[in-house]
């Protein structure tokens, strides 16, 4: 490739020629441009024979094992729910579950098992798990066919098509996740779907408002939709494509814009439809499936601890809202805590003088939280200025009251002070103090208010369903607990202190029982109850907040949790399933030399930017302004993908597996596939001597411009410019190296793949030697003894 100098002589005037009129007699492009455009066969066969392979390798030997495998313990009970129409909690949105819902419908499953174990059988227990499986296993093998059609459909020659295709064809952690129910596989084709519409749609740009330009507007929107109603982490896409149409539109504001200028009002026109397309479609979508969720689950179920009480009422057999009754001044009450289920309990131990880092405790009694019903839980609720003698009896405790606790094994009443507790020294300690203390100088330390959720005015206080923060009156702190147990002096139970954030949603508690209420007591009489309705926005909201809340708090450790620096460079795996007897296991791994190929090739791109870069600075052309173009603009997309859906984890606290890499070696592949071309050195103007010959005005493009080397690579059919196909610009030039490099590459990556087939399809068995062959950078297989 020649080198131009730019800028040498200074001062000296560069004389441009000017750019050549393009044909618009269709009678005068090249024959071999208008048969390229219309037959194209070799691609066609190419998309077919992958596209049967995607089948056959996502399909093959699905029923094994016929038992419950990792995840699938979530999301097929999550199916059997919806089949039951009962309510559950997850975080992650409907639409992938809602197809796992779909499909047992499709084949008559009731929903009877729950998936309550890793190994438990299907076989035994009558479950169609190859429907189940079924699903994800054709949206695998689709993602196959649209990964070549994204390279197809953005110029690049078969053997680019080939290689990007093929890498995630051949792929071990591709197949794994597409073989179980799991939602990585709707994830990864809706993604791969909206940047395949996106492609289409960004080719009609100079067709704006067209029928075409619409079509594939809107199915962008509609699979951004789906990827962000499968996992929050189609959010990445969201990014990806934002990226991309927001530079579109910067390109569209420029006055100076090659195809001319546009009004302000037909910029806004563009800005609009975009508006409407990406954003307003997919969001009423998204929507959509969380109505789908909230009409089919009307029964009360596992999910409705998570929800408000008021959320709880819409759900029909509801436990909490059943059996909940009304609360009494001078009742016993025990009181547990939401998140955490630990009762408020007390005994009479004390805090110790010294906490271990030095700070100095009240020594008064241990207020803690203990996860058993016990007598050390029992409660009296008392008004702040007790009843008269003769009418203490039958005064209902109603929201925003300030009451007074007492603890009945020790007679003394619950308290808290401005002194550090143990493990928070910005929190308040509780603690009880006896009766003539709390009636004494300690009156206000005892006062505390209760805060119903949701409640309208002076509503009820009642067990189960009336959810209360229990606010400090004076210093306006929340009762609180986490999971951190305390020291051996608490016997390692939970601490109860003051939260200074009285908003967090943790403090909240709920009354679980009234042990002084009689078993035939009137009170416990209960009439038939009306199903509640909320509107579906307030739902929505608050379903949207317990699942961000949820998932923000997955920070725990897990043996096969990965950090995002080790997933380009497959450092290690998942253990989905084992099986003793057979020695057989399936260990969720991608295929190494696919993914260090992929990894490698990143590295390249960016490389190449750096240097051309560089080299602009200095004033040195080391690309012609086309192959610049398309490197940056139809790579660099890629590439763009790639970042958008990787970098954003390191930012993320919670636990991270290698499968959240799955989009993100995606867009890999389309970089490989489309840097592999750029690296074979394939000039993307091949035919550019052919329209020299046969521009309109019978001259020879003979001048150096960028124009016309733009122009060169496209021909104009029906007055409409047509971007030439790769196989026609690669038409007279030498593709050898390129298909050699394409055979290596196919050739390696089919090999990585048999080679750790037995890991990905859990069979056949392995023997210890085998085993240890695979534990190439110390994967932590099973069986290797």
């Amino acid at each position: 490739m020649s080198v131009r100098h730019r800028g040498g002589q200074a001062g000296k005037k560069v004389e441009r020629p000017s750019s050549p009129e393009i044909t618009t007699d269709e009678s005068q492009v090249p024959q071999q441009i208008k048969s390229g455009v219309k037959s194209e066969w070799d691609y066609k066969l190419a998309l077919f024979i992958i596209t049967s392979i995607a089948f056959l390798t996502r399909f093959w030997g699905i029923n094994h094992p016929n038992e419950v495998v990792f995840d699938e313990v979530h999301f097929g009970k999550f199916a059997s729910y919806y089949l039951q129409r009962t309510y559950f909690f997850d975080v992650h949105p409907p639409f992938g579950k809602l197809l796992f819902a779909l499909m047992g419908w499709f084949v008559g499953y009731d929903g009877h098992f729950h998936f309550d174990n890793i190994g438990d059988s299907y076989i035994t227990n009558n479950v169609p798990y190859v429907a189940f499986r079924a699903m994800p296993a054709l949206l695998g093998a689709l993602t196959i066919p649209t990964v070549f059609l994204i390279m197809w459909e953005s110029g690049y020659t078969l053997p680019a098509c080939i290689v990007a295709s093929g890498l995630v064809l051949f792929d071990n952690a591709h197949i794994g996740q597409t073989r179980l129910i799991l939602l990585d596989a709707t994830l990864v084709f809706a993604m791969s779907v909206s940047v395949l519409s996106y492609v289409r749609f960004y080719k009609l740009r100079h067709a704006p408002f067209s029928r075409k330009w619409w079509k594939w507007l809107l199915l962008t929107g509609v699979a951004l939709s789906c990827v962000i109603s499968t996992k929050y982490v189609g959010v990445f896409t969201f990014l990806t494509i934002g990226s991309a149409v927001a530079l579109d539109l910067w390109g569209l504001l420029d006055i100076n814009r090659k195809y001319g200028a546009l009004s302000l009002p037909e910029f806004g026109k563009h800005f609009g439809a975009r508006v409407f397309g990406l954003i307003v479609v997919p969001f009423f979508f998204y929507l959509f499936w969380f109505q789908v969720h909230f009409a089919i689950l009307y029964r009360s179920g596992p999910g409705d601890d998570f929800m408000s009480p008021e959320f709880q009422e819409t759900l029909s057999d509801n436990i909490m809202t059943a059996s909940s009754v009304g609360i009494d001044y001078y009742d016993s009450i025990t009181m547990r805590h939401k998140d955490t289920k630990t009762y408020l309990h007390s005994h009479p131990d004390k805090y110790p003088l010294r906490y271990e880092d030095g700070r100095v405790s009240s020594q008064g009694q241990q207020v803690t939280g203990y996860p058993f019903n016990d007598t050390n839980n029992h409660w009296q609720i008392l008004p702040s200025q007790p009843f008269p003698e003769n009418n203490l009896l039958g005064h209902r405790v109603k929201s925003g009251d300030v009451v007074k606790l007492r603890h009945l094994v020790t007679d003394t009443y619950l308290l808290s002070h401005d002194v550090a507790s143990p493990y928070y020294p910005t929190n308040q300690e509780f603690t009880t103090v006896s009766l003539e203390q709390a009636d004494g100088d300690r009156f206000n330390d005892t006062l505390f208010e209760l805060r119903i959720e949701g409640a309208k005015g002076k509503s009820d206080f009642k067990s189960m369903s009336g959810q209360f923060k229990l606010i400090h009156f004076p210093t306006k702190v929340a009762m609180w607990t986490h999971t951190t147990p305390l020291p051996d002096w608490a016997y390692k139970q939970a601490e109860i202190n003051g939260n200074k954030n009285v908003q967090q949603a943790s403090n909240i508690w709920y009354v679980d029982d009234i042990p002084s209420v009689p078993a035939d007591s009137e009170r416990l009489k209960k009439e038939p109850r009306k199903i509640k309705h909320v509107p579906f926005l307030k739902k929505y909201i608050e379903l949207q907040r317990a699942i961000f809340y949820h998932n923000n708090a997955l920070t725990s450790s897990h043996p096969y949790a990965s950090q995002p620096l080790q997933w380009p460079f497959l450092l290690r795996g998942v253990s989905f399933w084992t099986q003793n007897d057979t020695r057989q296991q399936i260990y969720f791994l991608g295929n190494p030399v696919g993914w260090w190929m992929a990894s490698s090739v990143l590295a390249i791109f960016a490389g190449i930017v750096g240097a051309d870069q560089l080299s602009q600075r200095r004033g040195i052309d080391s690309l012609d302004e086309r192959t610049r173009s398309r490197f940056y603009n139809s790579t660099g997309f890629f590439f763009l993908a790639w970042a958008a859906h990787y970098l954003p984890f390191y930012l993320m606290g919670r636990q991270l597996f290698l499968h959240h890499y799955l989009p993100a070696h995606l867009a890999s592949a389309l970089v490989t596939g489309a840097l592999l071309e750029f690296v074979m050195n394939l000039d993307p103007v091949a035919l550019e001597t052919n329209i020299e010959n046969e521009n309109a005005n019978g001259k020879a493009i003979t001048g150096k411009s960028n124009q016309a080397k733009a122009n060169a690579g496209k021909a104009v059919i029906g007055g409409q410019k047509q971007v030439v196909p790769a196989k026609e610009r690669a038409a007279g030039k030498g593709m050898l190296n390129l298909w050699a490099a394409t055979g290596v590459a196919l050739s390696l990556m089919i090999w990585g793949w048999w080679f750790f087939l037995p890991l990905t399809y859990g069979k056949p068995g392995l023997s210890a030697e085998e085993v240890v062959r695979r534990k190439w950078l110390g994967y932590d297989l099973h069986f290797a003894k």
